[in-house]
């Protein structure tokens, strides 16, 4: 074998294996849609590539900004950029509440302990950001394009109003500051996520998750049968009391903390934790799942800073 093919296979070894690396490291608790996203055609497969920098491998493909402006800005002019519909604001009134569980379920041992978290009001974006909303960021130069590929919305035909996805946790920071906000922290996320604190594990309340609530794997397929994710707001009868949707299903969305094993230490003013590490937590599931573990408020998943996949996406937040 000559040298540059043991180098190709090396590479693809270990780029391979610190992708896995990325995830939970429980394969049992790993969702599908995470587990096997080094398949996606996001990214080029033949050099798997998870962060941005690594070495010589290439970063996932993107397509060029001529070829998706139209459509995606459908109404206005494009040169402006303007969504159709854009970022609709939240306000979440806050409060103090128990963030995690004391449960012995399996594969919830890292959102533990339970503790009180005093959060201030906040507001947050009622949907996550959808693929027409983030590219007034990339046509106006604030924002990298969204990689392409299997189960990726940027640049096919329709999908103004799904979630942008395929975005790492880099891109989803950026347009949050273009639009002069900041991605969630993690207790933000869960307190809206349980309709203002409530003791209940799912943004509707504690029936188990179905395609009537949820963008999720059901009707025989991915996102209810669609194999895709959704608009967003397809399924208001999940929304939480204060009305976001999609905080369970369609995808998986970034937040601002570092990812720790456990609730130790963690900060109990609502801030984000951003003790050692790099890998980033992300939260409430996608159109991929059919665990309804996966879809409960206080699931925790994390991924490098430039890790991207098809069932990944993010919403943002403001102070008041």
């Amino acid at each position: 074998m000559t040298n540059w093919k043991k180098y190709i296979l090396a590479v693809v070894a270990v780029a391979t294996t610190a992708g896995f690396g990325y995830l939970k490291n429980s394969p049992g608790h790993i969702p599908t849609d995470l587990r096997d996203a080094v398949a996606d055609k996001g990214f080029d497969t033949s050099l798997p590539s998870f962060e941005k920098g690594a070495g010589n491998i290439p970063e996932p493909k993107a397509a060029a900004v001529k070829g998706i402006n139209k459509g995606y800005v459908a109404g206005n002019d494009p040169s402006a950029g303007a969504p159709a519909k854009p970022v609709e604001w939240v306000t979440i009134n806050g409060g103090k509440f128990t963030m995690g569980t004391d449960s012995g379920e399996k594969g919830f041992e890292d959102a533990k302990p339970i503790h009180e978290v005093a959060i201030k009001t906040f507001k947050m974006s009622k949907t996550a950001v959808t693929v027409e909303q983030y590219a007034e960021c990339v046509i106006k130069g604030g924002c990298t394009e969204p990689a392409t590929g299997d189960y990726c919305n940027w640049g096919v035909a329709g999908r103004q109003l799904h979630p942008v996805n395929c975005v790492d946790w880099d891109q989803a920071s950026k347009y949050a500051k273009f639009k002069g906000g900041r991605l969630p922290s993690e207790s933000e996320w869960e307190y809206a996520a349980t309709s203002g604190g409530k003791n209940q594990k799912y943004p509707w309340g504690n029936d188990e998750p179905t395609c009537d609530k949820a963008v999720m794997y059901g009707n025989g397929g991915y996102g209810c049968g669609n194999n895709s994710t959704m608009p967003v707001c397809s399924k208001t009868a999940g929304n939480t009391a204060q009305g976001l949707c999609d905080m369970a299903g369609n995808v998986w969305q970034w937040v601002q903390d570092k990812y720790q094993d456990s609730y130790k230490g963690a900060p109990v003013d609502g801030s984000a934790f951003e003790a050692a590490g790099s890998y980033r937590v992300m939260r409430g599931g996608s159109f991929r799942n059919a665990d309804a573990g996966n879809l409960r408020a206080d699931s925790r998943y994390y991924g490098g800073p430039g890790y991207r996949g098809g069932s990944i996406g993010f919403r943002l937040v403001r102070s008041r």
